[in-house]
């Protein structure tokens, strides 16, 4: 027979941030240990059981929990022969102390067997034990699903005996373990389980006791005014949000701090009512970001957006934790606590428009960017020269590249920043505008904070994508070149959010044909110019900087493309380091070559002739026509020799399928060759002479990925 059970803590409230965490991994602590126990009845235990999390309470609700499981066979290694019996082959203190603490003491030598593993004789404890019993199996899971709890920050408390203190993200005040209808008295942080739970603090009951495990979720919302699952409460505060915004013909928006602010208000409200706030339109007047973000972070407010045009309203939704027939009171409040804060930000914004965005560049001389690169400004002159220089190579607009960068950080030094760190950039784009910078210049200022560069590139954003790539590149030659490498998930300095930046600006500005011409932008001497900057300024990095950073963003890119194409074609491609925009066209040329039937055959000679040539010492000359006597020989020099110019003029063009096609033709000729040849023939001249051949043919055959990689 099988019944329901509930566990449910009930504390005081829950870190928000970390209760939909809190909340699974109780739950799934204490189906995981019933489980283990064979205490859940059926195949399919992960559809069984439904977890709850509200500000005040972890819960969990476990179906088709059986009282006893049944008996278990085990056969468990206990420890090698010669460790467990003495030379009589009677037992060992070591073998008798290990059953006792097994419970098995009355196993003897005889009931136990013996096999190897290949390397010795092990003993083995073989047999049938007693299933386990719910009532007591219960309180070891429940004390372990509270010792692996993911607490953020652990708070140590007294009880109520006033001498007993115990740790716990927040202190506890019940705990309910109900088996179907029965009371199930395990203990936890000073408390034992009884069948009475808290409802909402303000409406309905606020304890009562609950009939059975089965009627949890329904009794706390009808008796307790508590919407116990978390998943339920988000959906119903968004749908109400979303309602409530549709009867005012405004919308909340699809960013995604609506999400995490939905996540947020979830965790802070146990019955959730959606009213409408109003704040003066004279407010307007403020950036809508700053607004935005106040309303947001400080209030846990919804601001509501015009659907057509996207700009802010004055109106915006609450999320409370009560419903009142005349909720005036809550409404008023919440409007008399934001405008403080909106009136905050109108004065930030007012005080600093009173100084030009240009002028506060100079303050930035007085703020350290790192102790080891200097200042703010020091970084700014760096970053200037690295944006004219790629807006020579891109046929962009120096002047105001070199704006655009100059301004890029000046807003650092403003009271909006100062009050907002997340609106960087933004406030400085708004700055720029009123200061009647060139539109493109204020428009790099706000995309400079992009996390990647996804924008189809045209001549009104060009400056903005210079200054993008100029920022990222001095952050990560600088970062790098000092020793602060990310390690395993430490990426303080976000190095490799930079690279993945680079990767999808290089990417747009391919797509945009903006490496189409012969002085175009490399990556390679890109890093190798950041690198000579800082030593212009005296500053002390790595010499191996520019190199180990292109590698560093090219796993980054490795790691893109093998999500997407097959492995040993990435790994072909960028064993070449090939520049940056080329790569997804070489990506899709391999890709195509290997669908070829040459190719495995060509691959496998490649990987052969690789093999050979790095036995080589030395240089490798070049090959003596007079030397080639053998058929197989000639052949093979007259096939590269038909071919190479042919693979060369499309390579030069970027055409790298075609390349590659025309390096398949040498398929029947390089068959032959190592059918018939001796390529290290005793002759040492005429083994240098096939050598420089196959080093010929291996340089034509790899001008596009290096094809030993496709080798199985």
């Amino acid at each position: 027979m099988t019944k329901p059970l509930l566990i449910e803590l009930i504390t005081e409230e829950l870190p928000p941030k970390a209760l939909r965490n809190l909340g699974q991994a109780f739950a799934e602590s204490i189906v995981n240990g019933l489980l283990k126990a064979h205490l859940i009845a059926g195949d399919n235990a992960s559809s069984q059981f439904k977890s709850f999390a509200t500000p005040r309470r972890l819960a969990v609700c476990v179906d088709n929990v059986i009282e006893q499981a049944p008996d278990q066979d085990f056969a468990e290694k206990l420890m090698p022969v010669k460790v467990g019996l003495d030379a009589n082959g009677e037992a060992t203190p070591a073998l008798i102390k290990k059953l006792a603490s097994k419970g098995w003491q009355s196993l003897s030598v005889k009931d136990l067997s013996q096999e190897s593993d290949g390397k010795q004789d092990y003993l083995i404890a073989k047999g049938t034990a007693p299933g386990a019993q719910l009532h007591t199996q219960l309180q070891d899971i429940l004390t372990n699903a509270i010792d692996s709890l993911p607490i953020p920050k652990v708070m140590r408390y007294q009880l109520a005996d006033g001498k007993t203190t115990v740790k716990f993200v927040r202190p506890a005040h019940a705990l309910v373990a109900l088996y179907g209808n029965d009371v199930i008295p395990i203990h936890t942080l000073g408390l034992t389980a009884d069948n009475t739970t808290h409802g909402h603090r303000f409406m309905g009951k606020t304890s009562f006791k609950l009939t059975s495990a089965q009627s949890y979720d329904e009794q706390l919302k009808q008796e307790g005014f508590v919407i116990a699952s978390y998943d339920e409460r988000l959906e119903t505060i968004k749908a109400a949000l979303n309602s409530k915004a549709e009867e005012l013909n405004l919308t909340i928006g699809d960013d995604p701090a609506v999400n995490d602010l939905l996540e947020e208000v979830t965790s802070l409200v146990e019955h959730p009512t959606i009213y409408v706030g109003k704040f003066e339109e004279k407010f307007l007047s403020v950036p809508q970001e700053c607004l935005i973000l106040t309303m947001r972070l400080n209030q846990k407010y919804f601001p509501l957006f015009d659907k057509t045009t996207g700009k802010l309203s004055h109106q915006f939704l609450i999320v409370s934790n009560m419903q009142v027939q005349d909720p005036h009171n809550i409404i008023e409040g919440n409007e008399r606590v934001v405008r403080p804060r909106l009136a905050d930000a109108e004065f930030f914004f007012n005080t600093d428009r009173k100084q030009s965005l240009a002028s506060r560049v100079p303050q930035l001389g007085t703020i350290v960017y790192h102790n080891k690169l200097g200042t703010q400004l020091a970084r700014v002159e760096r970053v200037q020269l690295l944006a004219k220089y790629i807006a020579q190579k891109l046929n962009a607009n120096v002047e105001h590249a070199d704006r655009a960068a100059y301004l890029a950080k000046a807003d650092l030094t403003s009271n909006m920043v100062g009050e907002f760190p997340e609106l960087q950039g933004v406030i400085g784009s708004y700055y720029a505008q009123g200061d009647n910078e060139p539109a493109d210049v204020a428009q790099a200022i706000a995309d400079q904070y992009l996390v990647k560069f996804d924008h189809t590139i045209t001549s009104n954003n060009l400056t903005s994508v210079v200054l993008f790539i100029a920022e990222r590149i001095e952050t990560l030659v600088g970062i790098w070149g000092i020793g602060l490498l990310p390690t395993g998930e430490r990426d303080p300095y976000a190095l490799r959010r930079a690279a993945l930046g680079i990767i999808s600006a290089f990417d747009a500005l391919n797509k945009a044909n903006y490496f189409s011409h012969t002085d175009k932008l490399t990556l390679s001497d890109l890093l190798n110019y950041a690198q000579s900057l800082f030593a212009q300024n005296g500053i002390t990095i790595s010499s191996n900087t520019a190199r180990e950073v292109q590698q560093f963003i090219y796993e980054r890119l490795r790691n893109q493309l093998q999500g997407q194409y097959n492995r040993s074609v990435v790994d072909a491609v960028l064993a070449l380091n090939p520049e940056l925009d080329e790569v997804l066209a070489r990506v899709d040329a391999v890709g195509h070559f290997t669908s070829l039937p040459e190719a495995e055959s060509l691959a496998a000679a490649n990987k052969r002739i690789g093999n050979l040539l790095k036995k080589v010492d030395g240089e490798i000359g070049a090959v003596n026509t007079s030397l080639l006597t053998d058929p197989a020989e000639i052949a093979l020099n007259e096939s590269i020799n038909k071919v190479e110019p042919i693979a060369l003029q499309h390579f030069e063009k970027a055409e790298f399928t075609q390349a590659l096609q025309s390096v398949a033709v040498t398929k029947v000729a390089v068959d032959a060759f190592f059918n018939d040849i001796m390529v290290m023939a005793d002759d040492i001249a005429i083994r240098q002479n096939r050598l420089a051949l196959l080093n010929r043919l291996h340089k034509t055959m790899n001008l596009v990925a290096d094809l030993s990689k496709l080798a199985q």
